[in-house]
């Protein structure tokens, strides 16, 4: 299979798509149309530099990613929450509806700019507060709470590599357990066959078929550089590094493993960026437990959900020019 560069993730109802510096969200809305929402957001030149240094450009990836992803499932929830608005927001919006239409042209544009301007504020802030809340929830549950739950077999194993090995255990329990848990709800469910239609787009191109929906329901939905795949690579690096800290405050070593996660996090993402170049006997056992995780938080796509999957990729990827330089088609 030959590398695209292109990759994304599921939202609501949707998938997004990222090929260089160009995104699109493609949503199937309530009324079974396919809404798609193709935007580039320009790079500084420190961005661009930041990205070719190893290590480095993991952090900014994955802090990008994070950002991006957040911003893709806010866009994608948006189409249903007119759905579950309640009679007291319904009548705030008819009020506000008609004071618009109340007003002359040049002041009903104004005023339009105005609601959006503090839609767009609202949305930022919104989605900034999420983030930090999303990074601190994640850093409590799946690296605080592992070190502390560890600490109570230092009563009766004096072997500091062997409590590290089992911080490590009880953190990929934590982390596979959640999402196997939050799958067995009807709307992670979805998110997660979205999830295969994503993939399943992506092995169709890079295996050099043509992307309609007969070849990517034939396409696995397994993928070497997903996303959940280089959250269990940190789990795993985790373990390894977090084995060197020698310090005997407990403060002290719950402060440098949350320091070292940005250093794990560029490791972890240049074996993932390692994984969807090259493909030999010891890329393909390293991807593996990545693999068997994405049994969980992928699952076969509908027909429809292919279509928004197909939809998403070509609003930012030529695919069928892709093919014939690389000569895979």
């Amino acid at each position: 299979m030959a590398y695209s560069g292109i990759g994304g993730q599921a939202v609501m109802e949707g998938v997004m798509m990222k090929n260089k510096d160009a995104y699109a969200i493609a949503v199937r809305t309530s009324d079974q149309k396919i809404d798609v929402k193709k935007e580039n957001y320009g790079t500084s030149n420190q961005y661009k530099i930041s990205r070719k240094i190893p290590i480095i450009r993991g952090v900014v990836s994955f802090v990008d990613s994070l950002y991006l992803g957040m911003h893709s499932l806010m866009h994608s929830a948006s189409f249903f929450e007119e759905e579950e608005e309640t009679e007291k927001q319904k009548q705030k919006r008819k009020e506000h509806e008609a004071y618009l239409e109340s007003l002359s042209e040049d002041e009903r544009k104004i005023a339009i700019e105005k609601d959006q301007k503090k839609e767009e504020k609202e949305t930022k802030v919104l989605m900034t507060g999420t983030v930090i809340f999303s990074i601190v929830a994640a850093l409590a549950i799946f690296f605080a709470l592992p070190y502390f739950l560890s600490t109570l077999f230092q009563k009766v194993i004096a072997n500091q590599w062997i409590v590290a090995a089992i911080e490590g255990i009880i953190r990929m329990i934590l982390f596979i357990g959640y999402v196997a848990l939050i799958s067995l709800t009807k709307d992670i469910r979805r998110v997660y066959m979205y999830h295969g239609a994503e993939h399943k787009c992506i092995n169709c191109i890079e295996s050099g078929l043509d992307l309609n929906v007969d070849n990517v329901r034939k396409s696995t939905r397994f993928h070497k550089r997903c996303g959940t795949s280089f959250l269990l690579i940190v789990m795993i690096i985790s373990i390894v590094v977090f084995m060197f800290i020698r310090v005997d405050s407990r403060v002290l070593k719950l402060v440098f493993r949350l320091l070292l996660i940005p250093v794990i996090a560029g490791i972890s993402y240049e074996f993932i960026r390692l994984a969807g170049r090259y493909d030999n006997f010891l890329v393909r056992i390293l991807s593996q437990p990545g693999l068997w995780l994405q049994h969980i938080t992928t699952k076969e796509p509908t027909d429809d959900m292919i279509e928004v999957g197909i939809a998403s990729v070509e609003a930012v990827f030529d695919w069928k020019k892709w093919q014939e330089e690389q000569g895979v088609n």
